[in-house]
């Protein structure tokens, strides 16, 4: 798996045609996101990949148009399928927030995390609607979890823009998170003993 960002949608366009052109990879996505770049993303075997992501690289230097790049020779299954749109359920008592400037660096980052620490990858988001940035939730027992955010935090370098770790997350934030972080997504919630008017309370199962 391989991830391109640009600085220009022109170029991202482009670098789309001239990458899917050079060998045979599956286009996985590709659009606009914040603040007016272009992201791709492509698969495929470590050979086709790696010619389609050198390629990408080449034109975007050319056009000094790229933003930042990943390739990932040995992409970790569960990273896939979070960048796809794949949610897991948080697992253990601890989460491990990591939040970058660009999204090659998180999936850099993330990568290596899941490589090395037994996490849960639970939720990865790539730009959208996060005015560029990226973020990933992974969960697990404590000790697990700050290890894999000190190993994203030496990963992403000068990327990294925040990180935080809660070693014993709430079980109602937990349910909530387990549906995504997306605020219009969130349901309304009133946990109990929680001090709401009760003309407008809301539950969990309304």
């Amino acid at each position: 798996m391989a991830l391109l960002e640009f600085k220009t949608i022109a170029a991202g366009v482009l670098a789309s045609d001239f990458m899917v052109k050079r060998a045979p990879i599956a286009l996985l996505r590709c659009g606009t996101i914040h603040p007016g770049r272009f992201l791709i993303l492509v698969g495929g075997s470590v050979a086709s990949t790696e010619e389609a992501f050198a390629a990408g690289v080449e034109l975007g230097r050319r056009e000094s148009a790229l933003a930042g790049s990943v390739f990932l020779g040995d992409v970790h299954p569960s990273l896939h399928d979070a960048v796809l749109g794949i949610k897991k359920g948080l697992l253990g008592d601890a989460l491990a927030v990591i939040e970058t400037r660009s999204s090659p660096a998180l999936l850099a980052a993330v990568d290596a995390a899941v490589k090395s620490t037994p996490v849960v990858l639970a939720e990865v988001r790539l730009a959208d609607d996060l005015g560029g940035h990226a973020v990933a939730m992974m969960s697990g027992d404590l000790t697990d979890a700050e290890t894999a955010l000190g190993i994203c935090a030496d990963r992403a370098g000068d990327q990294l823009l925040a990180r935080t770790l809660l070693p014993r997350l709430d079980p109602d934030l937990r349910a909530l998170l387990d549906q995504g972080t997306k605020f219009e997504q969130c349901p309304a919630f009133e946990p109990r003993g929680a001090e709401y008017p009760e003309e407008i309370a809301c539950s969990w199962d309304a």
